[in-house]
């Protein structure tokens, strides 16, 4: 028997009868409720907890025994929730999503949102300027039909950016459903798909991109690119926002995987998960938000004036509340 078995067996002799009874109190949290634990328990359960996270950290740095190690973080883990979860609401956690977490963690994802940004604006931008010099580009892009396109006349397309009358709204109301059920499924497959390295995320976001540059060229090659921006940014901003956030949390999983550093793979991919998944819950709330502002504000407003306004509006409150400074919990 070597050394280190020895030492694991020692470590774990010593300190597996409190390891037993933090599991034990733990599992009848779980299975009945905190309220359920006896007030002998509930005193014991930090104590024990603060043994148990000791003896990990004492585990981890003299590279005992992996079934002690894992063992010991799945109990931490679990005694964790009991400890700390419990103190807040459920309208707490929610408060400190919204004031702390979700713009820190987007925050501190700076390149993932750069990179994901210059994915989505940069196929955008090769899009246009090819459909600019040859429409033929239009028609290898876009497959199905739509009668938004460059065989289409200036007053038809005009005609598509405001709703006068009722059969209009009710026709970009149904689109507007299905675009948002369109753009939550990208975000939805831009995180998920990131573990692949990013490239998937990265080839999504091009293609998204390509579609919305081509579709631009063919207002702006008919005099309307002023009122298409209007049009399209009054949401356009909340939900490409939320697309390119979407598209860093999964370049966040991605980068985790390619570069793991000194971690194995799992576990850098399982660290950045977590900042990651704060990053798409929000993302999707913001698809929500998006929704809203095309379902009935675009249908609503036929001034390229208001629905500028809206848009500069809703870009700078999200700049603002993602990147503005703020003081941490330690300087409050």
């Amino acid at each position: 028997m070597n050394d280190r078995v020895i030492k694991s067996y020692r470590f774990r002799e010593e300190r597996e009868s409190d390891w037993a009874k933090l599991d034990l109190i733990v599992t009848r949290a779980e299975k009945r409720g905190v309220k359920a634990l006896s007030d002998e328990e509930l005193t014991a359960l930090p104590r024990l907890y603060r043994q148990a996270v000791s003896s990990l950290s004492v585990a981890r740095s003299i590279s005992l025994d992996q079934n002690v190690l894992a063992y010991l973080e799945t109990l931490c883990a679990r005694a964790y929730f009991f400890v700390y979860g419990t103190r807040a609401s459920i309208g707490a956690r929610m408060a400190q999503y919204f004031r702390r977490d979700w713009p820190a963690s987007v925050s501190a994802a700076i390149k993932p949102t750069l990179l994901a940004a210059l994915c989505l604006f940069g196929g955008a931008l090769v899009a246009f300027f090819l459909c600019l010099q040859d429409m033929e580009w239009y028609w290898t892009i876009h497959q199905g039909w739509d009668s938004r396109n460059p065989d289409a006349s200036y007053d038809s397309l005009r005609d598509t950016l405001y709703t006068e009358d009722t059969n209009i709204a009710d026709m970009l109301g149904a689109f507007a459903a299905q675009l948002f059920s369109h753009n939550s499924g990208i975000a939805i497959f831009a995180f998920a798909l990131g573990f692949c390295f990013g490239i998937p995320t990265a080839i999504l976001l091009i293609y998204n991109g390509v579609y919305l540059g081509s579709f631009f060229a063919v207002f702006w090659q008919k005099g309307l690119a002023a009122e298409l921006t209007g049009w399209l940014f009054i949401h356009g901003v909340t939900e490409l926002f939320a697309i390119v956030l979407a598209g860093a949390a999964g370049f966040m999983i991605g980068g985790a995987v390619a570069f793991p550093g000194t971690k194995s793979r799992m576990q850098s991919m399982r660290d950045a998960g977590n900042s990651a998944a704060l990053v798409i819950i929000g993302a999707v709330l913001m698809l929500f938000i998006a929704a809203l502002l095309e379902g009935f504000g675009r249908q609503l407003i036929n001034s390229d004036m208001t629905r500028y306004v809206i848009a500069v509006t809703s870009l700078i409150f999200w700049l603002t509340y993602f990147y503005w400074p703020r003081a941490s919990e330690e300087d409050r």
